[in-house]
């Protein structure tokens, strides 16, 4: 697992925007020298081995390449697979029962200073509820992530970084990715 990382881009594939083929993502990803590449549906979730060279620079490689081949100007958030794991080890709101589907995650680009959390309202969206955890927000919302007004948008203009959400499902389904990359 040591080498293991997640990559996840933002806004591929939604509404006919950005269209990105994930075979097509992996086989360039293949071409820059990552192995073990790995993708789950078509949103942009990747698993890979990444060496000491390109895991310190990871999103900005992924990213240029992205640009250069594609011609896309994609946001990109990465994690080892020990900092990902613990994001789903992490959840509060499973602790306090709440249902699966109605958890996600935004993952950031950085983590954000305290001044600007603080800054976020608990209110903004009237019966959801978010924590920020580190690089990381834990949202609940039992009416539907349709319905929230915790989006990208809000997050990223609040925290002053880059945020891109991943449903629970599909955070367990990229953690069980990572265990098949280890084992």
């Amino acid at each position: 697992m040591k080498n293991c990382h997640v990559v996840l881009l933002r806004g591929i594939n939604v509404g006919g925007h950005n269209k990105l083929r994930m075979a097509e993502f992996a086989a360039l990803l293949e071409e820059l020298g990552f192995t073990g590449v790995r993708t789950y549906i078509q949103s942009g979730n990747v698993v890979l081995g990444a060496g000491a060279k390109h895991a310190r620079s990871l999103a900005s490689t992924i990213s240029g390449a992205l640009e250069e081949r594609f011609g896309l100007q994609i946001p990109i958030v990465t994690r080892t697979a020990s900092a990902f794991r613990a994001v789903l080890e992490g959840n509060p709101f499973l602790a306090e029962g709440a249902d699966v589907g109605s958890l996600h995650a935004s993952f950031l680009g950085s983590k954000p200073k305290a001044a600007a959390i603080a800054e976020l309202d608990p209110d903004f969206s009237p019966g959801d509820e978010f924590r920020v955890v580190g690089d990381t927000i834990y949202i609940h919302c039992p009416n539907g992530l349709a319905r929230t007004k915790l989006t990208n948008v809000y997050f990223d203009r609040m925290l002053k970084t880059v945020s891109t959400y991943r449903n629970w499902k599909t955070v367990m389904k990229i953690d069980a990715m990572i265990e098949e990359f280890a084992g």
